[in-house]
């Protein structure tokens, strides 16, 4: 869910995953490479992608109308997990490419998809809620989500 909060004259978006859950015992690497991940969450590291900045992604399935690029609304369908197959949260919204209304990862890893495509992210705590964590995302978490980029204005 994207929050709008204004500081001063401006408005600042501010991703947050807001998920009445319990606490976690998640005691993860902080590392996509050494991260033990559950068996259904289907991530093959070795079969993913890695950009220079560290996010995995995988396409399930190409789509095939426009593409997602900097400064384009993206409408998005997604859901995460921590490495352990724990749901932290789903959802849909909007959100501005490049515009930092999300994580790193998500700007990165969603653009260049095009509308109707699903993509696997593993995202690194570095391009997600780092040191700090935020709610049920514990500190230094690696995530995995799945996107469906369902359109792009």
């Amino acid at each position: 869910m994207i929050r709008m909060i204004r500081f001063g004259g401006g408005a600042v978006a501010l991703s947050v995953f807001a998920v009445a859950c319990g606490g976690t015992s998640h005691a993860g690497t902080g590392d996509p490479a050494t991260e033990s991940y559950a068996p259904s969450l289907g991530i093959d590291l070795s079969r993913m992608a890695k950009t220079s900045s560290g996010l995995y992604y995988q396409d399930v399935s190409v789509g095939t109308g426009a593409e997602a690029a900097a400064g384009s609304k993206a409408s998005v369908e997604y859901a995460g997990w921590l490495p352990d197959g724990k749901k932290f949260d789903s959802g849909s919204f909007d959100f501005v490419l490049g515009a930092h209304q999300v994580v790193a990862g998500f700007d990165e890893g969603v653009t260049g998809m095009k509308v109707g495509g699903v993509r696997k992210l593993v995202i690194p705590p570095a391009l997600g809620y780092g040191v700090k964590g935020s709610g049920p995302i514990p500190p230094n978490a690696v995530m995995v989500f799945q996107m469906t980029l369902k359109g792009v204005g």
